[in-house]
């Protein structure tokens, strides 16, 4: 039975070398001095160890007499010295190289979670929240643990390996000749079957992120869940996404443990053929014992940093898949990008804005246009209503002023500037907006209030949340404004949440204010409080309202009727009721069923 977890991984793209970990380097280069640090520990660690053979090897050769035994004492205390090389320089290059590690991954990370806060809205509407967490934190782990203990391993048996080679050269190249041909044997697994590891590597990690996609999404709605009493399916489905995870992980571990015996298996067998085979050259006179033991340790040394390499081969597949999938994330282009010359905007803002002969169409939904041909302006503080049937285009506006997208044809400005042309921050520092959907981060009230503006003094942050009403909630909590709120602000009712982003939106004091039916989560005695608060936050300030109730509006400026992503009527209230069709008859339901109320 297919399992649409496997399925959905398989479909991704598979790393097919290591390259991805290249991608990585550049985050290394700030951190050249340690490395020359940790290379040097390296170099004296793996050169003390290369030394005790040839302490063994003279030692063996001179024998254990009484005439010898001053020359014993100090090939023994000279190996202690060299133990002590070994220990510290050990102890340096693990710390070096662990830091390293350390550093990066940081860097990595913060590189990431900076590049996905440029990309725009469209990228996150067909990206699983959990995936691109995922790619962030188990990633980036499996990352660390390469550039970290992997690579410490790695580094030091590398050396190690490439030491031995020479000295199992220098010490009998009969020998050395001899072993080189089972070199082959080593090197056509590590290479061929570890293309299957590292594909399966890819394969789990996929996995593992589509079931933290299932877990985080049921978990964030946990109440949608309950509420339908989904609890038990949800559990199946994670239980199956998480077998999956574990399933491609088994079938990695083991691709892994077949490659070490095969690596170890190779080289423990042609360690035994060479003993044998010097040790008939030890009775034959050809060598001596002690340059047997020599090379004999150099060829333990050598099998076993073969042996360590081909288990730290597979946490390297690994760390390429995981590069692989976090190179997917940096290559990423934002589809909202500042001009090579930006064009400044003016200075103070006046607070105008106007789309020209707009048509746009999401880029999930190319073949269907949300706006068509759409042009209107607002001048400075004038209030102007958008309404309209769902689907009309209304919030599409709110994007395009904002710059979450660019339109397909005809031109948004604001102040004079088409936005195109000119720095999104720069654009968005003119705008205030209170969402219908309000966001409220974890932390306190005050925090929250104060994420539109953190430079605000508190005593702003306090006027700002009375002229919204919040204080009168707020200051009956037990910790007032350094109540906790929760994620996503599950502590507060959505009346209490929309008016945090009231205050937010005053707090911020931005020229061109866009309220999307802010005060649809608020009773009546609250929608009448926070009414007065907005007549008193759009004094003075350009006005972009959406509305679905008419009655909000009434008093507007203007009112834009958009219908199937065209402006089909504009005008006041009175003049709509007699000149709009659609708008007539949304106003005689909405005011018909608040009669009947």
């Amino acid at each position: 039975m297919s399992n649409p977890y496997e399925d959905e991984a398989r479909r991704r793209p598979k790393s097919r070398n290591l390259r991805p970990l290249l991608r990585l380097t550049p985050f290394l280069r700030p951190y050249r001095r340690q490395m020359v640090f940790a290379l040097v520990a390296l170099l004296a660690a793996a050169g003390a160890t290369l030394a005790v053979p040839v302490a063994v090897r003279r030692i063996i050769d001179n024998g254990f007499t009484a005439e010898n035994a001053l020359l014993v004492d100090k090939y023994f205390l000279a190996m202690l010295a060299v133990v002590i090389v070994l220990a510290v320089g050990s102890a340096l290059r693990f710390y070096f190289v662990m830091w390293i590690g350390e550093r990066v991954v940081a860097d990595i990370r913060d590189a990431i979670f900076s590049h996905l806060l440029s990309l725009s809205p469209g990228f996150f509407e067909t990206q699983r929240s959990g995936e691109v967490l995922s790619r962030l934190t188990a990633d980036t782990t499996q990352i660390k643990s390469a550039f970290s203990s992997t690579a410490s391993i790695a580094l030091r048996n590398m050396v190690m390996l490439i030491g031995t080679i020479v000295m199992m050269v220098a010490s009998s190249p009969k020998l050395a000749g001899l072993s080189l041909l089972a070199l082959p044997l080593i090197v056509l697994p590590l290479v061929t079957y570890g293309r299957r590891v590292r594909s399966l590597s890819r394969l789990a990690q996929d996995t593992l992120a589509s079931s933290a996609a299932f877990a985080q999404e049921r978990l964030v709605a946990v109440s949608t869940v309950q509420a339908n009493v989904q609890e038990q399916a949800a559990r199946t489905l994670f239980s199956d996404a998480t077998a999956t995870a574990f399933g491609a992980a088994a079938k990695r571990t083991f691709a892994r443990a077949v490659l070490t015996a095969l690596i170890i298996g190779v080289a423990a067998g042609a360690v035994v053929v060479l003993l044998w085979y010097g040790a008939s050259n030890v009775i034959s006179g050809s060598m001596s014992p002690g340059t047997l033991s020599q090379f004999l340790i150099y060829a333990i040394l050598a099998a076993s940093s073969m042996g360590q390499l081909s288990e730290v081969w597979g946490e390297v597949q690994l760390a390429a898949g995981a590069a692989e999938r976090i190179s997917e994330l940096l290559d990423e282009k934002p589809l909202i990008t500042a001009p090579a010359v930006p064009q400044p905007m003016p200075r103070p803002p006046q607070g105008r804005l106007a789309l020209e002969h707009v048509t746009f169409a999401y880029p999930t939904r190319p073949e269907e246009n949300a706006l068509i041909d759409v042009s209107f302006a607002v001048r400075t503080g004038e209030t102007v209503a958008i309404v309209g049937p769902s689907g009309a285009g209304k919030t599409t506006i709110f994007a395009l002023v904002q710059r979450f997208f660019d339109p397909q044809k005809g031109t948004v400005t604001v102040d004079g500037v088409d936005v195109r042309k000119a720095v999104p921050q720069d654009v968005r520092e003119r705008i205030a907006v209170v969402p219908q959907e309000t966001v409220i981060f974890s932390g306190t009230i005050m925090d929250n209030i104060r994420f539109g503006k953190p430079e605000a003094s508190a005593e702003d942050v306090l006027e700002a949340a009375r002229a919204a009403r919040v204080d009168e909630f707020a200051e009956r909590l037990p910790q007032g404004y350094d109540t906790q709120v929760g994620e996503r602000g599950v502590t507060l009712s959505g009346g209490q949440r929309q008016r945090i982003a009231i205050a937010r939106a005053i707090l911020r004091d931005a020229p061109i204010l866009l309220l999307d039916e802010a005060t649809s989560a608020l009773d009546a005695e609250s929608e009448a409080f926070i009414q007065q608060a907005i007549e008193k936050l759009t004094a003075n300030r350009t006005t972009l309202v959406i509305a679905h109730r008419l009655a909000t509006v009434r008093n507007a400026d203007r009112i834009l009727v958009l219908d199937g992503g065209e402006l089909v009527a504009e005008g006041t209230h009175a003049e709509l009721i007699t000149t709009s069709p659609l708008y007539a008859r949304l106003a005689k339901l909405q005011f018909t069923a608040q009669a009947a109320e």
